[in-house]
């Protein structure tokens, strides 16, 4: 397989934003996060990232295909919600720059892609300047849920392999509906951070 990484900044996704909100929905529909997919709410988180003049989105491209993505945005242009556990720790928020997603189609796993992602997202964090920190937060599930698939495996070694480390004490909640459910519920993400000169 032939992947190419193209990194767009802003406005200038702009022509990706209906395939990126199809990729979220298909990926982000598998556990560990068993989304309801929302066309309705997808293009209008993925607005918010778009129209944000720090945010960088970088696209796994087959052809034409988008096949991945992986988003970033200054935690200062982010919603109260994600904010909120760094100003309780008494963070700066202009010094953290916030990690969206990556998401990415099954068949093109395993080949590095993941790497690539976090590294174009810490080298343009780098670029704009005055960021000590990069973070994200994910979705955490029992062990002992149900749902959970056969031979699944938490993405916990690789965050700690790129620097990342797991955070005690610091959590948001975002709802979301899952599939089957008859309404959204809230959900506990805990975050992850590394000091981006690490």
């Amino acid at each position: 397989m032939s992947v190419r990484i193209l990194t767009s900044v802003g406005e200038a996704v702009r022509p990706h934003l209906d395939a990126l909100a199809r990729l979220r929905i298909a990926v982000f529909r598998d556990y560990p996060y068993l989304y309801d997919g929302d066309m309705a709410y997808e293009q209008r988180y993925l607005e918010a990232y778009a129209r944000s003049r720090r945010s960088v989105f970088v696209l796994a491209l087959d052809g034409d295909e988008v096949v991945g993505c992986s988003t970033g945005m200054a935690l200062a242009d982010e919603v109260p919600a994600i904010q909120q556990p760094f100003v309780e720790r008494g963070m700066v928020l202009d010094e953290v720059y916030y990690f969206g997603e990556s998401v990415l189609l099954p068949a093109y796993r395993g080949q590095g892609l993941g790497h690539r992602f976090f590294d174009a997202r810490e080298h343009y964090a780098r670029s704009l300047g005055g960021y000590r920190w990069t973070a994200f937060c994910a979705v955490e599930r029992a062990g002992n849920d149900a749902r959970q698939p056969a031979g699944y495996r938490p993405n916990d070694v690789f965050w700690n392999k790129r620097g990342y480390h797991r955070q005690d004490n610091m959590f948001c909640e975002l709802d979301w509906t899952e599939i089957d459910a008859p309404a959204p519920s809230s959900h506990r993400l805990r975050f992850w951070l590394r000091p981006l000169d690490a």
